[in-house]
């Protein structure tokens, strides 16, 4: 064998042993790209939201996990499970929690394993488990589906899809969504083949079709985080899209995407479907 060919043969094995390397490592550490916990113990909800309470939730796994819990006097008023991002703790959607009780809501901030100082590590089964001891919370607190909204946060919006298969609400509002974790992975790392590396897939428009719900999407245009291309499939999948709001000039973690664009949103699917009936 010439010299050059054997230098070009041990250039080649040297790019297949390193690019083989990184596929496996990407594989082995990819949640720890997907979930970015802030597992800091949080404090009392009463001690950040004047009138919260800690709440509970028991999976079906054996894990016991703390969550806010904001009542309103109306025994009749609409509850609303929020599900927040990949990111922080609770105490991160302290602000926008408050928002949603001023605006009537009786509020249940779920937080996942692994985070606010919950046991347990974070994955697509064990949030999709973490979500039905919420939804079952808010059921023996006396909120009836049928007078309950979902509200998902960008992963959230993946286990809140999945949670209306099998505990449907009347409504869901979906705050930055994609149509499955694989498109977000293919945008941010287009140079892996990341459809056939992801474990968790949170395929939610799969899981909206199945569920058949009404859709309220909030998207920014300015979100780089997960492209508003991507939350305008999912508007235009829904099965039954109630409204598709884009903000504009509005980045993925602005505080528009936590404050009264998302209230307001959430508000008018919340009169819709009291005019459905």
């Amino acid at each position: 064998m010439r010299p050059s060919i054997r230098r070009t043969a041990a250039w080649s094995a040297a790019f297949v042993v390193v690019a083989g390397g990184m596929l496996v490592l990407m594989y082995s550490l990819q949640r720890s790209l997907i979930y970015y916990p802030d597992s800091s113990p949080v404090p009392s909800a009463n001690a950040v939201i004047p009138g919260a309470a800690d709440l509970t939730l028991r999976t079906e796994d054996g894990l016991e996990l703390t969550a806010w819990h904001l009542p309103q006097p109306d025994p009749d008023a609409w509850a609303l499970l929020y599900a927040p991002g990949n990111g922080g703790n609770r105490l991160a959607r302290a602000d926008i929690a408050a928002q949603f009780a001023e605006a009537g809501f009786a509020v249940l901030v779920m937080e996942y394993r692994g985070y606010g100082g919950n046991p347990g590590s974070p994955d697509e089964q064990g949030l999709a488990k973490d979500a039905r001891a919420a939804a079952a919370a808010l059921r023996e607190l006396g909120h009836p589906p049928e007078r309950t909204l979902y509200v998902g946060e960008s992963l959230g919006t993946g286990v809140v899809a999945a949670l209306a298969v099998t505990d449907p609400p009347a409504g869901i509002v979906l705050r930055s969504p994609f149509p499955e974790l694989a498109d977000v992975a293919a945008h941010h790392y287009g140079f892996l083949p990341v459809r056939r590396l992801l474990k968790d897939r949170y395929p939610t428009t799969e899981h909206l079709a199945s569920a058949g719900v009404p859709v309220t999407v909030v998207r920014g245009d300015a979100d780089t985080v997960i492209p508003t291309e991507l939350s305008a499939r999912v508007a235009a999948e829904a099965p039954d899209l109630v409204e598709d709001v884009l903000l504009g000039g509005v980045g993925h973690n602005d505080p528009p995407m936590f404050g009264a664009p998302l209230v307001e949103a959430t508000q008018r699917l919340r009169d819709e479907l009291s005019r459905r009936g």
